[in-house]
C-alpha cells in the first residue's frame, strides 16, 4: 500500500511489488513504504524525498547534518535549500540557452510550498504510472486529472498557487545526482530558459523514486510568479 498526502488531502493506492521512494511553460520491492507527505506553509521536503536525496551520488548534504536544521516550520530544510541553491547558482551567471538566446544573470528564486506540492504530485504520478510527459497520466495517480490527463498549470492551481502572472515546469528522469540533472536541464534550451527566466520569482522541486519504473528517479521543477 502506498500512501501520501498533498495539501492535507489523503490519497491511498494499492501497489503490488512496487516501492516509491522519492518542460513546459505557460506564457525491488521493499516491505516498508516511504512517506511523501507535505502541507502548505512548510519549507520541508517529505521523508521519502529526503531519503532519496540522501542516497544520491554526490548530493551536497550529509544525512547526519539533517539533525541541525531549525524547528521553524517556515525555514527551508537542508535538502530543499540545496535544490534551491543549485538553481540560483545557475541564475547568478550568464547562460546561452541554445536558440532561446542569452539569459542572466537574474535575481534568485525563493522556495514556494504550493509549487513544491504540485511538483510532488506530478513526480509521484510519473513514477507510479511509468509515464513521462508534462501532461498527467490520466490514471488514478494523476490526482488533478481525476480521470483525464491533467495539465501542469492545472496541477499548480489545484495545489494552491493561484493569481499568478506566469508558471512553468521542467521534468527529468533517470539522473542520479543533483549535478547531473541540473546539467541535463541547462543543456536543453527550453529547460534552460525556464531556469533562467527573469519573470519567475518562486520555485518548488520534487523527486520521487520507483525502482520498477523505466527511469527509476523522477525530478520535477515548478516555477511561478504572482501578479503584482
Amino acid at each position: 500500500m502506498f500512501k501520501y498526502f498533498l495539501n492535507k488531502k489523503i490519497y491511498l493506492y494499492f501497489v503490488i511489488f512496487i516501492t516509491i521512494i522519492g518542460c513546459g511553460e505557460v506564457s525491488q520491492t521493499k516491505s516498508n513504504t516511504m512517506s511523501y507527505s507535505t502541507s502548505q506553509g512548510t519549507g520541508k521536503l517529505t521523508d521519502g524525498e529526503r531519503e532519496v536525496l540522501s542516497e544520491l551520488n554526490s548530493f551536497p548534504i550529509k544525512q547526519e547534518n539533517n539533525e541541525s536544521e531549525s524547528n521553524n516550520s517556515n525555514q527551508l530544510d537542508l535538502y530543499a535549500q540545496a535544490l534551491l541553491d543549485a538553481i540560483n547558482k545557475e541564475r547568478a551567471s550568464v547562460h546561452t540557452c541554445g536558440d532561446r538566446g542569452e539569459f542572466g544573470p537574474v535575481h534568485p528564486l525563493v522556495w514556494n510550498s504550493n509549487l513544491h506540492a504540485s511538483a510532488l504530485e506530478h513526480a509521484i504520478d510519473l513514477a507510479i504510472s511509468d509515464t513521462f510527459s508534462h501532461d498527467g497520466s490520466g490514471t488514478p495517480s494523476d490526482i488533478t486529472g481525476d480521470g483525464r490527463p491533467s495539465k501542469f498549470y492545472e496541477r499548480i492551481e489545484r495545489n494552491g498557487y493561484t493569481h499568478y502572472y506566469s508558471v512553468g515546469e521542467n521534468i527529468a528522469g533517470g539522473q542520479r545526482s543533483l549535478e547531473e540533472v541540473m546539467r541535463a536541464w541547462m543543456e536543453s534550451p527550453g529547460h534552460c530558459e525556464n531556469i533562467m527566466k527573469s519573470t519567475y520569482t518562486e520555485v518548488g522541486v520534487a523527486i520521487v523514486k520507483n525502482d520498477n519504473s523505466t527511469y527509476k528517479i523522477y525530478w520535477t521543477q515548478n516555477f511561478g510568479s504572482k501578479r503584482r
